[in-house]
């Protein structure tokens, strides 16, 4: 199996990380209503035979290369409440069986030839599979998972958790999860970045919806040395004493709507050696009359605050004021010279 296999699949990372998210939200907004539907007793509707001829295409030479199978299956929308069929269609390496009523996904551990997975939109309580060995990316989003448990596979790139329940991020193993790149948590329960413990992630998601992720501070992300873009916004985050001069790779940083008050705060960034973006807005730390001009003071590489690049003039301007403050420390620093001891007075001569 190789990445070209991919390419029609993967999602565009690019829309990930958009700062203007109207799209995600009015998603969030149709799978609230959605879910309360969902807590109606549905009529058990198991996935056919006749529905399989329908939702099959994509026609591929199987492992051996001496035979040919359907290897892409889409089966949205159908009200599905049991795909045990799928464990004789172990060919399949492309599965979208988003929006239905799926409880279970066990039958897709016999599809070991799987790349991609969609099963967004279902009342899944746990994302736990077998390890699949080809599997790159897998999307559980909206749905009802609590954990993080039983997710293992080698080559997964992408794992979208967006809009469930979770609490809690436990069981990521850095050892079995060696290529994910991209994870995204936005839209859950989480009070704590704990658990997050994957240095080959580069790009790491934890917006709050809806009042859902509360996070205070940033903690247990420092070794996150191939980061490069983290979304925080709609938190609570009040200080950001919790990134590391590790976080060598940080590029984009979106602490949007959260509670940072006080600019002094911003030393805790300089560290980051490649932060070229940083997104404040709607922060209190933002109605500082000199707020932009001290992001710079205390962050020499930064490009963008906002919305908006830093000009030649305002660079300048920091520089000089940066050089003062130093200027300012060293002579604190110097010791005062000691007072030369006064001359012993002469003794009588008798």
């Amino acid at each position: 199996m190789s990445d070209e296999d991919l390419e029609d699949f993967e999602p565009d990372l690019d829309d990930l990380e958009r700062e203007d998210d109207e799209k995600e939200t009015e998603e969030w907004e149709d799978y609230r209503k959605e879910g309360e539907d969902f807590l109606e007793e549905w009529m058990p509707t198991p996935l056919t035979e006749d529905m399989m001829k329908d939702a099959l295409s994509l026609l591929c030479k199987t492992g051996n290369g001496l035979a040919h199978a359907y290897v892409k299956l889409e089966v949205k929308e159908r009200d599905l409440t049991d795909i045990y069929l799928l464990r004789s269609y172990i060919h399949l390496r492309y599965v979208d069986v988003s929006e239905n009523h799926l409880t279970d996904l066990s039958p897709l551990n016999y599809l070991t030839h799987l790349l991609w997975l969609k099963a967004d939109g279902n009342l899944l309580h746990t994302a736990r599979l077998n390890e699949l060995p080809y599997l790159q990316i897998a999307s559980f989003a909206y749905n009802k998972i609590t954990d993080t448990e039983g997710i293992s596979h080698p080559r997964l790139a992408s794992l979208d958790l967006k809009g469930n329940h979770i609490r809690v991020v436990t069981g990521l193993d850095p050892q079995k999860l060696i290529s994910l790149h991209t994870l995204e948590l936005r839209g859950n329960q989480l009070d704590s970045t704990l658990g997050i413990n994957l240095p080959k992630l580069k790009n790491l998601f934890l917006v709050a919806h809806w009042a859902q992720n509360m996070l205070k501070k940033v903690e247990g992300l420092e070794n996150l040395r191939n980061l490069t873009t983290l979304h925080l916004r709609d938190n609570q985050i009040e200080t950001l004493s919790g990134f590391s001069k590790e976080m060598k790779s940080l590029q984009y940083l979106n602490l949007r709507g959260n509670m940072v008050t006080d600019l002094r705060e911003l030393a805790q960034l300089r560290d980051l050696p490649k932060l070229r973006a940083l997104v404040l807005l709607d922060n209190p730390c933002t109605d500082e009359n000199d707020y932009r001009q001290e992001a710079l003071v205390q962050i020499a590489q930064l490009e963008r605050l906002d919305k908006d690049f830093y000009d030649e003039e305002e660079r300048a301007d920091a520089d000089e004021i940066r050089q003062r403050l130093k200027e300012e420390q060293e002579q604190e620093a110097e010791p005062e010279p000691e007072p030369e001891p006064e001359p012993e007075p002469e003794s009588e001569q008798d």
